[in-house]
């Protein structure tokens, strides 16, 4: 998932923060400082000692033109006399939150924080207003500051359990006393070895953590334990809700350390029963009852606006035992809006707020999510007409899931067969007639199973109210192929426009309100319905793509809602109580039940109130795989009966990858797709793609060629693919990936490798990880294109020889879609990959506009030659964009569009028309699908693949078995298959009827047991 949000920058040159005005008091100080540095003595030595400059947030206050400036001159701290290799300067520093490092010698080349480490994270300052001596030591690289201390700034300590703290001690810490220090009002701050602002207790150091906790807290497992007093646990609801530091001291008094807590370990512990309330808007009748979990919090208050009134009211809560507090509301609060007043100390400003947010489990919302809106789900307001008894599209149980990604504005926005008031919106779905609709209902009579759509809750960045929605202020269409014109006018308006993936969730089950014709109350509620019903309506199930693994913002921002109800506990935190941003943003917990519950929760309520049938699960791989099952027993425990919906059917799948903070399972063992094996939860498989395509995602030179993009078979010429020996070995190493894909990526499943040895999936490598990882077949989302990185056509027009005909690429496409299609396991496309589509090669096109992004159901515009894409995530392939899209002939036709088309909906019907392409079980896999001798001296280029169903127990009633040659080569191909002679092959009955005239001279030879295809082309044979 690329980022919905400008990544995080790889040092702070590029963090563009936007500096304050400086005040007079730091403009004289920093004048006084230049009038310093002429003065020094200049000494032979002198070129070796270093400049030294304070960089940070402080440096628009202090004289600086901005921040983050290695080469200001104003902050620069200059050699102490009579101490080489220490420097010092005294600024005076308005009052406020601050953060600092060093850089040397004018450039980030050299730059030291946080513990005085290379590159170093940022040094948290709470300057109290005034001067402030800021010192670097160039032995140790550290720099320090004398202001007072805030406590908290940083939170060390983890309360686990009740009666445990856990701490990460050094060595080097015999005699030392602890206290546990708290202060109901914030406050705390260290001046020297005191800390004042409240009051404290003894903690008793007990060594390692129990085994249990070792067990629950991986990560932890070095910390030693800090026994809590009796006394001290029999106090903690009332401790939680206010400041608390730990710290320690020497033999002789002397302060050692103090840090802040952590607190989600003990919340845990303190209140597990909020797990099983039910939180967010409930109805008993025409009654509602509204819950949110704020155990830290001080007060809760709900704001509320019922119908007809002038402005919000603060109506009571109470709390309850376990944390939750809920109030009881009238008949006369349907659809009113609501927010809660949240008193609780935060520890990102150290103090007590007073924060007015939105639920967290709001259910309805208003224009840009504003207020919370008390929907009840089962009134008739919400509810479209035959909701009740909506037929589900039939899918059979031999049958496994073809998935058709995409997003909701992409649909429509640009489709003048839709009325103009529901472009871009939910109800697009609900025009039968149209282009998009059309083709939808076309790929379910192929034998398409399911659309995939990208976010549709409530998003952060999209501007709801389409009236303050910009657009290009350019004639887009008036600019040439490989111009840059259009990309700057699409830039100038992201984030302003109506268009973004909307991978930034805001709220967690509410739709989003930009695809509704009315953002504004509950009509996003009835029309997200109605979609459902559309797409079931044209044999489409609907699958969810959905975003718990991080939000928007965290702390006080605005954006922030999860965190400004019960702070540092929702979101996933470090060492010293950061929040983690590996995902893109601020990590959520999902290892924290009550965020599992969360998860769980919204989930449910997608699946029982709005008849989801699937989720895809954006990075599934930063949650904990036990998580994922808590949510499988969920949905599977939904029947028809009570709920309305059969949660078995229910299907789930997401991205297994492996990064970050929790990788390798540091905290827990995660939803990666190794151990996702057993599961029957899907993840995406990156070992086909990049075996098919060529290549990987973030390659530098974008010219790797793959098995359907030329390699060896066809070479482009670039030196990047190497030697011919070279290109012959990947390529082989390529088949072997793709004969384990096939075989539904089975870790165990046993083939004869380019070697010549028998292996198993497992042991065929895939950049020093294993190939196969899957116990199940259904496990392996086999795909060669999603919306993240270049659309497949893009990919191989910057992979194929530039001279390569559009009707062989056409074939290339095809090909490249039949090792997914023809897979075992579930097959998914992106949208437009049927029509040849392109998005002029922009290979992150999440805030790129509809120009980008355009989807063109009438075959008229693949997308290819809109100019180069936007540039920040583009330039650096822009010279080699250029002369690509300037090439007339690499941009498809109509008639090329439409026979893309024609192929792929061919391959989704050999797809449905046996369940060979749906074994369900490894031991059906192993059984009946084989590759055939392999070895160095098989055909490069071409594999070939049988599903024999004469062996074991019968799958097909129809066919005895399947033979499936994929030719990817530029030259007609023969291929022996052992034990065909004799046997009643014949080229599969949609291939044999179909447009495609090449394919239909493929041919079967019944004497030798010889089946000859043309070049570029797939060609299935059947036995009857």
């Amino acid at each position: 998932m690329p980022p919905t949000a400008p990544a995080r920058p790889a040092d702070p040159r590029d963090r563009g923060r936007a500096g304050r005005r400086p005040s007079a008091a730091a403009l004289v100080g920093a004048a006084a400082l230049a009038l310093l540095v002429p003065l020094l003595p200049s000494v032979p030595a002198a070129a070796a000692t270093p400049t030294v400059a304070l960089v940070g947030t402080l440096q628009s206050e202090l004289g600086c033109p901005g921040d983050w400036q290695p080469d200001c001159p104003a902050t620069e701290l200059l050699p102490v006399d009579g101490q080489p290799g220490l420097y010092r300067a005294t600024f005076v520093v308005p009052q406020g939150t601050y953060a600092y490092k060093v850089a040397l010698d004018d450039s980030w080349d050299v730059n030291y924080g946080a513990g005085g480490a290379p590159g170093g994270g940022d040094i948290p300052l709470s300057a109290p207003g005034g001067p402030v001596t800021f010192t670097y030591d160039d032995s140790t690289h550290r720099v320090t500051d004398d202001a007072p201390v805030a406590v908290g700034s940083e939170s060390a300590a983890q309360w686990l359990r009740k009666g445990t703290v856990a701490l990460d001690l050094p060595d080097d810490r015999a005699g030392w006393t602890y206290r546990l220090w708290s202060a109901p009002e914030g406050g705390l701050t260290r001046d020297g070895d005191e800390i004042t602002g409240g009051t404290s207790t003894p903690l008793e150091l007990r060594g390692e953590l129990s085994a249990g906790l070792r067990r629950a807290y991986p990560h932890l497992a070095a910390y030693e334990s800090l026994r809590v007093p009796a006394a001290v646990q029999r106090r903690l609801p009332a401790l939680l809700t206010g400041q608390l530091a730990v710290a320690a001291y020497d033999a002789s008094g002397a302060l050692q350390l103090v840090t802040g807590v952590q607190l989600p370990g003990v919340l845990d512990d303190v209140y597990p029963g909020a797990r099983e309330r039910t939180l967010g808007p409930t109805w008993k009748g025409s009654t509602p009852r509204v819950s949110v979990w704020a155990p830290t919090a001080k007060t809760v208050a709900l704001r509320l606006q019922a119908g007809g009134e002038d402005g919000e009211r603060t109506v009571a809560m109470r709390r309850d035992d376990d944390g939750v507090w809920s109030v009881k509301g009238k008949k006369s609060w349907r659809d009113a809006r609501y927010r809660f007043e949240v008193e609780v100390y935060a520890p990102t400003t150290q103090k007590i707020e007073t924060n007015l947010v939105t639920d967290p489990y709001s259910l309805g919302l208003t224009t840009d999510s504003e207020r919370s809106v008390l929907v009840d789900l089962r009134s008739r307001e919400v509810t479209p007409s035959g909701w009740k008894n909506l037929r589900k599209p039939a899918f059979r149980r031999d049958e496994t899931p073809t998935v058709y990604e995409l997003h909701v504005r992409d649909f429509s926005i640009s489709d003048e067969t839709v009325p103009a008031a529901h472009r871009g919106t939910y109800l697009a779905f609900t025009d039968r007639r149209s282009d998009g609709m059309t083709h939808l209902r076309q790929l379910a009579d192929a034998g398409m199973g399911y659309v995939h759509l990208l976010p549709v809750n409530d998003i952060a960045s999209i501007e709801e109210d389409r009236a303050k929605q910009q657009t290009p202020d350019c004639d887009l269409a008036s600019y040439g192929p490989a111009s840059e014109e259009q990309q700057a006018c699409v830039t100038a308006v992201a984030g302003k426009d109506g268009f973004n993936w909307g991978y930034d969730p805001l709220h967690y089950t509410a739709p989003e309100g930009s695809y509704s014709t009315d953002p504004d109350g509950t009509a996003r509620n009835r029309e997200f319905r109605q979609m459902v019903a559309g797409l079931n309506g044209a044999g489409q199930r609907v699958v969810m793509d959905v975003v718990y693994n991080h939000t928007p913002a965290s702390g006080q921002d605005p954006k922030s809602i999860l965190d400004r109800v019960v702070p540092g506990y929702y979101q996933r935190l470090s060492a010293t109580g950061a929040v983690e941003n590996s995902t893109c943003c601020a990590n959520t917990a999902t290892e924290h039940p009550m965020m599992e519950k969360l998860m769980i929760d919204s989930v449910v309520t997608w699946a029982k109130e709005y008849k989801v049938d699937g989720f895809r699960f954006d990075l599934m791989g930063h949650q904990p795989k036990q998580a994922m099952l808590d949510l499988r027993r969920a949905l599977d425990r939904l029947t028809v009966k009570r709920d309305g919906v059969d949660g078995k059917r229910v299907i789930l799948y997401g991205e297994g990858w492996n990064f970050g903070e929790v990788a390798d399972n540091a905290r827990f063992v995660q939803a990666t797709q190794a151990e996702m094996a057993g599961t029957g939860i899907g993840t995406f498989n990156d070992r086909l793609r990049d075996a098919v395509r060529g290549g990987g995602p973030f390659d530098e030179d974008p010219r790797v060629q793959g098995f359907a993009s030329g390699l060896y078979t066809d070479p482009n010429g670039d030196t990047v693919n190497g030697s011919e020996a070279d290109q012959l070995a990947a390529l082989l190493l390529a088949q072997d990936r793709i004969k384990v894909g096939l075989a539904g990526n089975l870790k165990g499943y046993r083939f004869v490798d380019r070697t010549g040895a028998r292996v198993r999936g497992d042991q065929v490598d895939y950049n020093g990880q294993p190939t196969g990882y899957t116990d199940r077949p259904g496990e392996s989302v086999n795909y060669v294109e999603a919306h993240d990185n270049e659309t497949l056509f893009d990919a191989l027009t910057y992979k194929l020889p530039v001279a390569t005909s559009m009707d062989d690429r056409i074939r290339m496409q095809s090909l490249a879609l039949a090792t997914t299609a023809l897979s075992q396991g579930t097959s998914f496309w992106t949208a437009g990959g049927d029509q040849l589509r392109s998005k002029s090669f922009d290979r992150n096109s999440y805030d790129s506009g509809d120009w980008f992004n355009v989807l063109d159901w009438s075959k008229t515009d693949n997308g290819f030659g809109r100019g180069l894409p936007p540039k920040a995530d583009n330039e650096a392939k822009w010279d080699a964009m250029r002369p690509l899209l300037a090439e007339a002939d690499l941009k498809p036709g109509r008639s090329d569009i439409a026979e893309a088309s024609r192929q792929a909906d061919a391959l989704l019907e050999i797809r449905r028309s046996t369940p060979l392409f749906a074994l369900r079980t490894r031991a059906q896999v192993q059984q009946k699908v084989s590759f055939g001798a392999g070895g160095p001296d098989q055909t490069p280029g071409v594999i070939t693949m049988r599903i024999d169903d004469t062996r074991g127990a019968r799958v097909d009633r129809r066919w005895k078995g399947v033979v499936v040659v994929f030719n990817a080569s530029p030259e007609t191909t023969t291929q022996p298959v052992a034990g065909a002679a004799g046997k009643r092959f014949a080229l599969h009955p949609v291939q044999a009827g179909g447009s495609d005239a090449v394919v239909r001279t493929a041919a079967y030879d019944r004497a030798d047991g010889t089946f000859t295809v043309p070049g570029r082309t797939v060609a299935v044979f059947v036995q009857r």
